[in-house]
C-alpha cells in the first residue's frame, strides 16, 4: 500500500518528505524510464509524418482522408488525457504506466501491419487512448518521486529537453526508417521500446496513488469525446458537400450541443473531470484558447510541409526530415530567450511578439512554388514559424498554472497539453478542407494541359506516372505532356498548401488580440517551478 501523501497533481504536502517516497532512493533511474516513455509519446506524433505520404500510397489513402492519420491519435490524446490523469492517480500510476505502454505497443502492432486506411486510422486512434494513459502516468511518477525543488527541476529540466527535442527525432527516425527500412517500422519501432519500458519499470518503479475521491467523472468524458469527435468529423464533411450542407451543419452543430451539456455536467459534479475554475480564469483561460491554436497551427498547419517537400520538391524521406528540423531547433532556442526574458518583463509582451513572429513564417512559406528552392522559401519560413513559437510557448505555459490550487494542477497541466492534441485534431480537420478545396478551385479555374494529337491511348496510359527510363522511351511530344501534366499537378497541390499555411498564420494571430485585452498577468505572478512541457 502506498504511502504517498501527494494529491492529484503530484506536487508535496507538507507532510511529504523522501523518506515517505517509495521511489526517492531510485529516482535518477525512474526519471530515465518516465524520460523513455515521454520520448515515445512525443516522437509519435512526427514519425509518422514523415512516412505519411509512402504509407499513403500503399494503402491507396485519399487525399481528403489521410489527416485522419494525425488526427485519429490527437483527437483520441486530447479528448481522453484529463481521464487519464484521473486514472493514473487513482488506478496506481506504476501499473497506469505499465498498461498505457503495453497497449501503445499493441496499437503499433495494429498500425504497422495494417492492409487497409480503415485499419490504419483504427490503430491510430487506439494509438492516442493509450498515449493519454501513459503520459499523465509517466508525469505523475516523475512528480512523486522528486521532492526536493532543486532536484524537481532537474527532473523537469530534462523532461522538457524530451518534450521539446522528441519532435525532432521523430522527423529524423521517420525519415531513415521509411527511407531505409520500410513506413510500416515507424510504428512498429515502438514495441522493442515498451517491452524494454515495460522490464525495467517492474523491478523499479513502486507504486503509489492519490487518496481522498477516487470517483471518475464518466459523463464528461463521454461528453468531451463526442462533442470534439463531431467537430472534426463536420470539418471533414466540409470539404465533401460543402460548408452549408446539413452533414457539416448537422455534426459541427452536435460537436457544440455536446460541449456545452459537458459544462453543465462539470458544475454539477462532485468530481468533475476538469474543473471549470481551471478554465475560467481570464489569465489562465487565454494561455489554454493559445494551446489550442498553437496546436492547430503546429499540427494542422505544417503537416502540409511534408507533402511539399517529398512530393513536389522531391525530397527522400531523411531529406524531407533534416528539411523540417529547423523548426524543432527554432522553437528550443526562442524557448530558452523567452525563459529568461519572462522572468524580467513579464509574460505578456511576449504572448503578443510570439504570435505575430509566427505568422509572418507561415506567410513566408505561402510563397512556395513548384519549383522554388527550400533555402530561399523554405528554410526562411520554418526557422521565423519556429521562433516565434518558442517565443510564445514558455510564458504561455506558465501562465496556465497562474494561481491554480495544488488540487488542480495535474488537471491545469493535462489542460494544456489536451488543448495542444484537440487544437491539432480540429486544425488538421480544418486545414484539410481548405487544402482540398483551394486545390479544386486551382484546377477548376486553369484548364489541364492538352494531349499531343497523335499520340496512341497506351503511350498517354503509360505517361501517367513514368518512371525516368520510361520516359526517356517515350515520343518527345509525349515528354512535354508529361512534364507539363507534372506542373499542372504540383501547382494544384502548391496553391493547397499555401492556402492552408495562410490560414494557420491567421488562426495563430488570433492570440494577440487575446492576450492584449485579457492577460493581466505580471512577471512575479509566474509559478517558480515553470510549467510542465507538452506533448
Amino acid at each position: 500500500m502506498s504511502t504517498d501523501t501527494r494529491d492529484v497533481a503530484g506536487r508535496g504536502t507538507a507532510a511529504s518528505t523522501a523518506s515517505d517516497n517509495p521511489n526517492h532512493d531510485r529516482r535518477w533511474l525512474v526519471l530515465c524510464i518516465v524520460a523513455l516513455a515521454q520520448l515515445t509519446v512525443v516522437l509519435d506524433g512526427t514519425i509518422v509524418s514523415i512516412a505519411l505520404p509512402q504509407a499513403q500510397a500503399d494503402l491507396g489513402i485519399s487525399d481528403s482522408d489521410r489527416q485522419w492519420v494525425v488526427t485519429a491519435y490527437a483527437l483520441a490524446f486530447g479528448a481522453l488525457l484529463l481521464l487519464g490523469g484521473r486514472v493514473a492517480d487513482y488506478w496506481g500510476r506504476k501499473r497506469s504506466f505499465m498498461v498505457g505502454m503495453a497497449g501503445f505497443a499493441v496499437a503499433s502492432a495494429i498500425g504497422g501491419l495494417a492492409q487497409n486506411a480503415m485499419e490504419l486510422f483504427a490503430a491510430r486512434a487506439l494509438q492516442g487512448v493509450f498515449a493519454a494513459l501513459l503520459a499523465p502516468a509517466a508525469l505523475a511518477i516523475l512528480t512523486t518521486t522528486f521532492v526536493g525543488e532543486k532536484e524537481r527541476a532537474k527532473a523537469f529540466a530534462v523532461f522538457g529537453a524530451i518534450s521539446g527535442g522528441g519532435a525532432a527525432i521523430g522527423l529524423l527516425l521517420g525519415g531513415f526508417l521509411t527511407e531505409y527500412v520500410d513506413w510500416r517500422w515507424c510504428l512498429l519501432v515502438n514495441i522493442p521500446v515498451a517491452i524494454f519500458a515495460i522490464a525495467v519499470t517492474l523491478p523499479i518503479v513502486k507504486e503509489t496513488k492519490a487518496h481522498g475521491d477516487t470517483s471518475y467523472d464518466i459523463p464528461g468524458t463521454v461528453l468531451i469525446a463526442l462533442g470534439l469527435g463531431s467537430l472534426v468529423y463536420g470539418f471533414t464533411q466540409a470539404e465533401k458537400h460543402g460548408w452549408a450542407s446539413t452533414q457539416t451543419v448537422g455534426f459541427i452543430g452536435a460537436g457544440l450541443v455536446a460541449l456545452a451539456l459537458f459544462v453543465l455536467v462539470e458544475k454539477r459534479s462532485a468530481n468533475p473531470l476538469l474543473p471549470l475554475t481551471v478554465p475560467w480564469h481570464r489569465d489562465r483561460g487565454t494561455a489554454f484558447i493559445g494551446s489550442m491554436l498553437v496546436g492547430s497551427a503546429l499540427l494542422g498547419g505544417t503537416l502540409y510541409l511534408t507533402f511539399y517537400l517529398q512530393i513536389v520538391l522531391g525530397f527522400s524521406p531523411v531529406e524531407a526530415g533534416f528539411g523540417s528540423l529547423p523548426m524543432a531547433a527554432f522553437i528550443v532556442m526562442a524557448a530558452g530567450v523567452s525563459a529568461n526574458l519572462s522572468t524580467r518583463i513579464g509574460p505578456k509582451p511576449l504572448m503578443v511578439v510570439g504570435p505575430v513572429v509566427a505568422a509572418f513564417g507561415l506567410l513566408l512559406l505561402t510563397r512556395i512554388g513548384v519549383d522554388t528552392s527550400y533555402w530561399t522559401h523554405v528554410f526562411p519560413g520554418l526557422a521565423t514559424f519556429g521562433f516565434g513559437l518558442g517565443l510564445l510557448m514558455v510564458p504561455m505555459q506558465n501562465l496556465a498554472l497562474i494561481g491554480v490550487r495544488d488540487h488542480d494542477a495535474g488537471a491545469a497541466s493535462a489542460l494544456v497539453n489536451a488543448t495542444v492534441q484537440i487544437g491539432g485534431a480540429l486544425g488538421t480537420a480544418l486545414f484539410t478542407t481548405i487544402y482540398v478545396s483551394a486545390r479544386t478551385a486551382f484546377t477548376s479555374s486553369h484548364a489541364a494541359p492538352t494531349p499531343p494529337a497523335g499520340i496512341p491511348a497506351e503511350a498517354l496510359a503509360e505517361a501517367k506516372m513514368p518512371s525516368p527510363e520510361q520516359l526517356a522511351t517515350l515520343p518527345a511530344p509525349v515528354q512535354e505532356f508529361v512534364a507539363a501534366m507534372k506542373d499542372y499537378f504540383f501547382s494544384a497541390e502548391v496553391s493547397g498548401y499555401s492556402h492552408a499555411f495562410a490560414w494557420a498564420a491567421a488562426l495563430i494571430v488570433v492570440i494577440c488580440p487575446l492576450v492584449i485585452v485579457l492577460v493581466r498577468a505580471k512577471k512575479g505572478d509566474l509559478p517558480a517551478e515553470g510549467a510542465v512541457g507538452m506533448h
